[in-house]
């Protein structure tokens, strides 16, 4: 009888996979053996493996430049990353590596390009895309890098005014892009993007405040889908009426040259994700150029800007079960040491799924469980994943302790979380690893952060300089049940 947990994931799922696999009933991802990590680190922990990010980024290149030349396509492509997935320099670094470029968000991310640009990680020739609605110290700092002689800085302009006050920051030439405030998918609680500018308003809005302004040159048109590219009714719509929205620029704006397809590609977040990504690039690229080619106009340079594709599989977080409660006779729940809303805080504010995995214990019987966290607070769990019906894991057993794994957690996680500042129930932190890989291919592994100490959180709280005793710091890791 096949009732060992090995059983139901090799039936249910194809498995083993290209970053997963299973040796001696451990659980191994890119190679790294979870078990003796967890060994030697603890648990709770969360770590980055930083290969991944130059992996994924290198993947949609290639895709781009296969279409590219499949089409005989004159545009350039340009990968972005947009900082907000995760501002951590370690992962700007990493992602850097590659000749990609940057997409901001707020003032605090142009200080961000600056001490990048000081380290020479940017150059004078990467762009940065400057999206967002811009408050005062925004507009500041986009001027200020202009003035540098950053010439690649393109400002995305969200509303009517932003082009006055950035020509109060800067005597240079400014290029600047216009953001299309797209239609939502209809189950949307709203119409229109509160972003941007709409449809309709882009070619007089060009033709009032650009078209006779020397120092203003308009460069791109930003389209934006919040639910990302999907191969839908939808998004193909959107799409065309962006493309409609271009040729009519360019047809009066000679120095339009770029259109930017911001909106990511999915991540894996099931066992069981399929997502042709080169097919989307494909007819993302054969519309483009249909559309072009049938207006007489020249197809634009492309942009994307990939934030959780970027960085979200590159992280993952791991946990022991510390105790089973019985509720009543359907209901066991698998108690955590730590809290999902402190540390994968998507789980429960927007019910986003995670790939969730035991680490070790697969040659066991399995079970049907719930996940709780530490908290105090009812929405503190994760009741649903890969299976569809319900969580299922190995057995528990109180002398055998089991370990699991969430994965591709690596994006916006840490600072929706709040990395560093208080903590639901002030359930601390966990550890936080950085993983790489040397020049002959061997894992290296360090310390990012510590686990969180009472001294910290207390400090922030107001407290003062509070002395943590030897037996609690000991002991963050097996707090008892709330």
């Amino acid at each position: 009888m096949n009732t060992k947990y090995i059983d139901l994931i090799e039936q249910t799922f194809d498995f083993p996979q290209e970053e997963f696999k299973t040796e001696n009933n451990k659980l191994f991802w890119h190679g790294i053996n979870l078990m003796e990590l967890t060994a030697k680190y603890g648990a709770p922990l969360k770590f980055t493996y930083l290969p991944k990010i130059s992996e994924n980024i290198n993947k949609a290149k290639g895709w781009f430049q296969e279409s590219i030349e499949k089409h005989n396509y004159k545009g350039k492509y340009f990968y972005s990353y947009c900082t907000k997935s995760s501002h951590f320099k370690h992962i700007l670094n990493e992602a850097l590596k590659n000749d990609i470029h940057i997409e901001t968000s707020s003032a605090f991310d142009i200080d961000i390009v600056n001490n990048l640009k000081k380290d020479g990680k940017i150059k004078d020739n990467t762009f940065v895309i400057c999206n967002g609605f811009k408050r005062d110290q925004y507009i500041k700092n986009i001027g200020s890098l202009i003035n540098s002689g950053h010439k690649n800085v393109i400002p995305i302009i969200d509303n009517y005014e932003e082009i006055n006050l950035l020509l109060d920051e800067t005597d240079k030439k400014l290029n600047v892009g216009i953001r299309i405030a797209s239609e939502e998918e209809p189950k949307f609680e709203f119409y229109t993007s509160r972003l941007g500018i709409g449809y309709k308003n882009i070619v007089s809005f060009y033709e009032r405040e650009i078209a006779t302004n020397k120092q203003v040159d308009l460069k791109m048109l930003h389209f934006f889908i919040n639910t990302g590219i999907k191969d839908n009714a939808y998004y193909w719509n959107e799409l065309m009426k962006c493309l409609n929205v271009y040729i009519n620029l360019k047809k009066v704006c000679p120095t339009l040259d770029s259109l930017n397809i911001g909106g990511g590609f999915p991540i894996k977040n099931s066992l069981a994700f399929d997502y042709d990504y080169a097919y989307m690039i494909d007819e993302i690229i054969n519309q483009i150029q249909q559309a072009c080619d049938e207006a007489g106009v020249d197809v634009p340079h492309i942009f994307t800007e990939f934030g959780s594709f970027t960085v979200g599989e590159s992280g993952a977080a791991i946990y022991e079960i510390l105790y089973q409660k019985k509720q009543n006779d359907r209901e066991r729940w698998n108690m955590i040491n730590s809290s999902f809303i402190t540390t994968l805080p998507d789980a429960w504010a927007i019910n986003k799924r995670f790939i969730m995995l035991p680490i070790n214990k697969w040659n066991r019987q399995y079970e049907r469980v719930l996940l709780g966290g530490l908290t105090c607070d009812s929405d503190d769990y994760y009741n649903s994943e890969q299976h569809i019906n319900g969580i299922y894991l190995p057995v528990y057993e109180k002398d055998n302790p089991l370990f699991i794994g969430f994965f591709n957690t690596g994006a916006y996680q840490e600072s929706i979380g709040g990395f560093g500042g208080l903590q639901h129930c002030l359930i601390p932190h966990p550890k936080h690893l950085i993983i790489d890989r040397d020049e002959d291919g061997n894992l290296v592994t360090k310390i990012f952060k510590e686990q969180q100490k009472s001294s910290e959180l207390l400090s922030i709280l107001g407290y003062g300089e509070v002395t943590e005793s030897k037996t609690e710091s000991e002991n963050l890791i097996k707090q008892e049940v709330i």
